[in-house]
């Protein structure tokens, strides 16, 4: 705990990743290049499914829903990331600061529920595939996208909530190039034993729990594939299967040591973050969707239209 006269701090310096120019003028390159293969992939399947009734399916229901947490996911940190890596004054509001929180905090949570809603899709539909059209009806699947906004939120909040009832009136500058949580409560100027219980017990309900239901999930998904006759399809299917799991190791693995375990390195913690909140993003349109046969063939499609409209052939 440390106590000081000082006044309440009103702005934030962020520190980010280096102060080496050089090396900033790379990590710009690079976070631009993944910001636009986000924004463009995620877009781009979200047009896919819009267009083609084919893709009007629970499971790219659920897809669309992640994309639009992803593009929220990463507008919410990476845009002023770029930009501070090429001023000198690298300052954010307390205002701004809060609010950067608060969205990154509610499209990361949503994110944690949909992977486990889209895990629950996944074995229902290999499982139970006779059972499959009346477990996952239309209505259900509304219900279960709108309880992963609404669980992504109500945690957010109380995350949000208790990292901001502190008082911040000492040093102010973040050892991270954007306001989370376990940074912005090494700052603070009072105990943070009861904001860092509510962010650990938030972390069980938001990061555990889903987690925990995915891995049973693929659990009774493999468990099926390996009793498969077709060699070639359970393959595949492995294949699909080890690519989704990677991505969920990778943002789950690195947000729970950041989340749930403070002993971890302030250097440790701002290069897992670069994975959750920036590869992954951009991971999940290619790994879940951009790689099915139904999506490139969507796409083929708009592409070819899009031609022939060129052309003068518009139907």
């Amino acid at each position: 705990m440390r106590q000081t006269n000082q006044t309440q701090v009103t702005e934030f310096f962020l520190l980010g990743l280096s102060d080496n120019p050089h090396t900033q003028q790379l990590l710009f390159i690079l976070f631009l290049g993944i910001y636009l293969v986000t924004v463009v992939g995620n877009l781009l399947l979200m047009s896919l499914v819009q267009v083609d009734s084919l893709l009007h399916t629970p499971m790219y229901f659920f897809l669309c829903n992640l994309s639009l947490a992803d593009l929220g996911f990463s507008t919410s940190t990476v845009p002023q990331s770029l930009v501070h890596l090429l001023s000198r004054k690298k300052v954010i509001s307390f205002t701004r600061c809060a609010a950067q929180l608060l969205l990154f905090l509610i499209f990361g949570c949503t994110q944690c529920a949909l992977l486990a809603v889209m895990s629950y899709d996944r074995y229902a539909a290999i499982c139970n595939p006779l059972l499959y059209p009346s477990i996952m009806t239309w209505r259900v699947c509304f219900q279960l996208a709108a309880g992963s906004w609404t669980s992504g939120i109500l945690v957010s909040v109380v995350d949000t909530t208790f990292t901001l009832r502190l008082p911040y009136r000492g040093s102010n500058s973040i050892k991270h190039f954007f306001c989370e949580a376990p940074a912005l409560l090494s700052l603070a100027s009072a105990d943070t034993w009861t904001s860092e219980m509510a962010i650990f017990l938030m972390g069980i309900l938001i990061l555990l729990i889903p987690v925990s239901l995915i891995l049973v999930s693929y659990g009774h998904i493999i468990v099926t594939l390996v009793r498969m006759k077709s060699a070639a399809g359970r393959l595949k299917a492995f294949s699909t299967c080890g690519s989704h799991l990677v991505v969920v190791i990778i943002f789950f693995g690195s947000t729970i040591i950041i989340y749930m375990t403070p002993n971890s390195s302030e250097e440790q913690k701002k290069l897992l973050s670069v994975f959750y909140a920036m590869v992954t993003p951009m991971l999940n349109p290619l790994i879940y969707s951009l790689r099915n046969k139904d999506v490139k063939e969507a796409l083929r499609k708009v592409a070819a239209r899009n031609f022939s409209c060129r052309l003068g052939n518009c139907p």
